[in-house]
């Protein structure tokens, strides 16, 4: 878990517009490439340098700003996150290889689970994983490789399913009793997890249950009855053994492993079945060619799909712990706790708050951390109960990241859908997969009706 207290203090000139200018420049630096089609992350790297440029020179003291960008792109959460896209990224490739999409493609024809059913079925999938392991990474990284070409190669929406994916794995990030943003959102305002995940079903399961319909729908709209385009394949049940590497990695998750831990005893589980059920050549495990001075091996293709994301995440988490150290995000929270009055204002102020943090920072966790104190002697003065300070801290950070083409979760979504280039189906970009994520708009609604008319206020007690 991030700390939200920087350890270095960086000042700009100009103050907090000095401060801010960097990130500004950046998001509509993104938002304009989006919007032009942005085939995946690598676009928004020239953006960073940009940025991480532009706070070089706005800095006072240029060394404490380096420093405080490498302390920032150091953290251990960052190398766990590159390490696990990297693994995960690997899977994928082995489980295509060895035919498990294909398998899960001859199921789900078995089963009839053709276009809309299929994307119903990939969110309800993705919900349990989430719910199960307590984290949306771990789910876009088991699920999506699998679930985006098995369901694009029997009739769903592409960008429909990718959205039902990630909706999917939000789902269990803000409800999860070992979600991480759970835990920081009720232990940060006294709360107790188990009231606290009681207390949150009202507001979750109806967005839920929205999403659900709007995926239906928009699914049978988009696919008019007919086929993506994408040719399927004659699948069998050949390779369906391969479904225990996900499931070992999920098990492992459950008992409490760490995810490295998961994915490598996953990824080297894999090898052997793929090894014994005859369905991964050995010279995938590695071959080289010397006249060519180069390796070949399917764990090198898997990495390479891994560099785009895990090179904007580096970029990024520096210039966030530059914003960090320049005080402007604890200036934000002074601000509002000034002008606060009656519960409903008060609520808003929360809820404002770690908006601006979550949008700042690009990182729920920071974003609750840091106005955490703020919620918590707020809600004690006006008489807000714990369990809802808790619930509008978590329910604000499982929508903007998981929408918004510049946060982790939808970028790493849309690397994931490079899976199914192999099969003929499109690669998508951040703002497609965020867009139709059903699930997080739903819940933001729920949100708004939460502040403009207090819906579960009187029984978050």
């Amino acid at each position: 878990m991030l700390s939200s207290t920087p350890s270095r203090t960086v000042r700009y000139l100009g103050g907090t517009v000095g401060a801010v200018l960097p990130f500004v420049v950046f998001i509509v630096g993104v938002v304009v490439i989006a919007l032009s089609g942005a085939p995946d992350e690598r676009g928004f790297w020239p953006l960073l340098l940009l940025a991480l440029f532009l706070g070089l020179l706005l800095a006072r003291d240029r060394k404490e700003y380096c420093e405080t960008m490498i302390e920032g792109m150091a953290q251990p959460i960052v190398m766990i996150m590159i390490s696990a896209w990297m693994l995960a990224s690997v899977i994928g490739v082995l489980l295509s290889e060895t035919g498990f999409v294909e398998a899960l493609t001859w199921v789900a024809a078995g089963l009839k689970l053709e276009g809309t059913a299929f994307v119903v079925a990939a969110f309800a999938i993705c919900c349990l994983v989430s719910v199960s392991t307590g984290t949306s990474f771990g789910t876009i990284l088991i699920c999506g490789p699998i679930l985006y070409p098995a369901g694009g190669l029997v009739g769903a929406p592409p960008a429909i399913l990718a959205g039902a994916i990630l909706g999917g794995a939000t789902f269990g990030d803000c409800i999860a009793p070992i979600s991480d943003t759970t835990i920081a959102s009720a232990l940060s305002q006294d709360a107790d997890i188990g009231g606290t995940v009681r207390s949150r079903l009202k507001y979750v399961l109806p967005a839920a249950a929205l999403a659900l319909l709007v995926y239906s729908i928009i699914s049978i709209l988009v696919q008019g009855g007919h086929h993506t385009g994408a040719v399927p394949l004659e699948g069998s049940a050949r390779s369906l053994p391969m479904i225990l590497v996900p499931l070992v990695i999920i098990i492992l998750l459950l008992r409490g492993r760490h995810l490295l831990e998961g994915l490598l005893v996953g990824l080297a589980s894999g090898i052997v079945l793929g090894l014994a059920l005859g369905r991964l050549e050995p010279g995938r495990l590695l071959t080289l060619d010397s006249a060519a001075f180069s390796a070949r091996s399917f764990v090198i293709d898997g990495i390479e799909r891994a560099v785009g994301i895990s090179f904007f995440t580096i970029l990024l988490m520096g210039l966030v712990a530059t914003l960090q150290a320049s005080g402007v995000l604890q200036r934000l929270v002074d601000f509002a706790h000034k002008r606060s009055r009656s519960v409903r204002s008060s609520e808003t102020w929360i809820v404002g708050a770690v908006s601006g943090a979550v949008l700042l920072t690009c990182h729920s966790i920071v974003a609750i951390l840091t106005v955490s104190e703020f919620a918590r002697q707020m809600g004690e003065k006006k008489g807000i109960p714990r369990y809802r300070r808790a619930n509008l801290l978590s329910l604000t950070v499982s929508t903007y990241p998981f929408l918004l083409p510049y946060f982790i979760p939808v970028i790493l979504m849309a690397n994931t859908t490079a899976s199914g280039s192999d099969y003929g189906l499109p690669r998508l970009s951040p703002l497609q997969t965020g867009l139709h994520n059903y699930f997080s708009w739903a819940l933001l609604l729920i949100l708004v009706l939460a502040l403009a008319l207090g819906y579960g206020r009187r029984t978050d007690d």
